[in-house]
């Protein structure tokens, strides 16, 4: 049930290339769903993954069909940060469809000019709720850009305890830093507060254990879990013109060595990608 496709290759830190966006070359016997020439987008297996090539074999059910309109190299940034992304906003309840509460809750969302968190910005404006977003200094226009109504510099002391500078407190903290601690979440939750985070630290891990026995604020961990129904859903909003990919450079092959190096430098603006 595997194919062999070109790949786009966008680079994460960290953890293998394992996000690939191309065109299928080949497929195996059991595939029914995909065929020779269709565009798609993968999301490889973690243990194998083997995105930094030409060729990558990929099973059909971690792939699905790339929209017409959508470049390979904005789709390849999407499997990983954008289901991240979702599924964080989705464990809070955002809906995508119109159906959710009308008047939105107030959102805190940190790291917001990462990979993960140029996707949750705009996710979460898309679920009709008030955003507050921490970045560095050069990216406060950017993450303004994709929706944010509040944006925090994090090195500033407003930014650093997370203080909205509204004053308000926060229904839902999305974290993506792990240098980010509950002691400082905790005093900016509104009362039944909940953080939810996808990068934690020792630290929160702990306090995810702890807050489980609360009946008020709580901080629960996110995984992300391979859905193509979520990757459809993402590429179908990005079809429809209300999600983008914020590409930080594009690197050709041969100068897949750079593109590492600029992920690993953790100054990089939304996703790397590797081109061939």
């Amino acid at each position: 049930q595997k194919g062999m496709m070109r790949p786009f290759h966008p680079k994460f830190p960290f953890i293998p290339v394992n996000n690939v966006s191309g065109e299928i070359v080949e497929v195996g016997s059991a595939v029914r769903e995909f065929k020779v020439g269709d565009k798609v987008v993968s999301k490889l297996d973690f243990w194998t993954a083997g995105g930094l090539a030409e060729y990558v074999a990929t099973s059909d059910k971690l792939t699905v069909a790339r929209p017409a309109g959508i470049s390979a190299a904005d789709a390849a940034g999407v499997p990983v940060a954008g289901l991240t992304a979702l599924q964080a906003l989705k464990a809070i309840g955002t809906k995508f469809d119109g159906s959710g509460t009308s008047g939105g809750a107030d959102v805190l969302i940190t790291a917001a000019s990462s990979g993960v968190g140029t996707y949750a910005v705009q996710l979460a404006k898309l679920g009709n709720h008030r955003v507050t977003a921490t970045c560095g200094a050069r990216n406060l226009g950017l993450v303004a850009g994709l929706g944010a109504d509040e944006v925090l510099d994090y090195k500033t002391p407003e930014g650093a305890a997370l203080s909205s500078p509204s004053g308000k407190k926060y229904d839902y903290i999305v974290n993506i830093s792990n240098k980010n601690k509950w002691s400082v979440f905790k005093p900016r939750l509104s009362s039944h507060g909940r953080v939810v985070d996808v990068a934690p630290n020792f630290g929160n891990f702990v306090a995810s254990v702890v807050t489980l026995f609360s009946r008020t604020k709580k901080l629960s961990l996110v995984s992300l879990k391979m859905s193509k129904e979520d990757l459809g859903l993402l590429l179908e909003l990005m079809r429809e013109g209300k999600l983008r990919t914020v590409v930080d450079s594009r690197h050709p092959f041969e100068k897949a060595a750079d593109a590492w190096a600029r992920s690993l430098s953790g100054h990089a603006t939304g996703k790397v990608i590797v081109e061939m």
